[in-house]
C-alpha cells in the first residue's frame, strides 16, 4: 500500500469511528427523550434536546461527507490523479494534503473562489 492510500485509509477510519460515535449519541439523546415528559422547549436552562439533536445530526451529515470525499480521494489515487490539483493540473502540497487527505485542490486555486 502506497504512503496516499494508507493516509486516506487512517483518514477513513477516524471519520467512520467518529461517524458511528455521532449515530450512538444521536441514539442515546432520542433515547433518553422517549422517556422524559419536560418541555424542553421552554425550559430556561441550557440548550434544548431538539437543539442537541440537531447539532449532533449535522455534526453526523458532516462526517458522511467527509468519507464521501475520501471514498473519492481513494478512486483517485487508483486513477493515479491524487494529489494534482483538478482545476489548474498543478501538484497539491503534501503539507496540505497531510492536512486535507480529500484535497481536490492546490491551495492557489482555493484563494480563487
Amino acid at each position: 500500500m502506497n504512503r496516499d492510500s494508507a493516509r486516506i485509509d487512517e483518514s477513513r477510519a477516524l471519520v467512520a469511528a467518529r461517524l458511528e460515535s455521532l449515530r450512538a449519541q444521536f441514539r442515546a439523546i432520542v433515547e433518553g427523550s422517549r422517556w422524559s415528559t419536560d418541555d424542553d422547549e421552554h425550559d430556561p436552562e441550557g440548550s434544548t434536546i431538539a437543539f442537541e439533536r440537531a447539532a449532533v445530526l449535522s455534526l453526523a451529515r458532516d462526517a458522511e461527507d467527509e468519507l464521501r470525499e475520501l471514498e473519492a480521494a481513494a478512486v483517485r489515487v487508483s486513477a493515479g490523479t491524487y494529489g494534482t490539483c483538478e482545476r489548474c493540473g498543478s501538484p497539491i502540497a503534501d503539507a496540505r494534503l497531510e492536512a486535507l487527505p480529500a484535497a481536490r485542490r492546490c491551495i492557489a486555486c482555493v484563494r480563487m473562489r
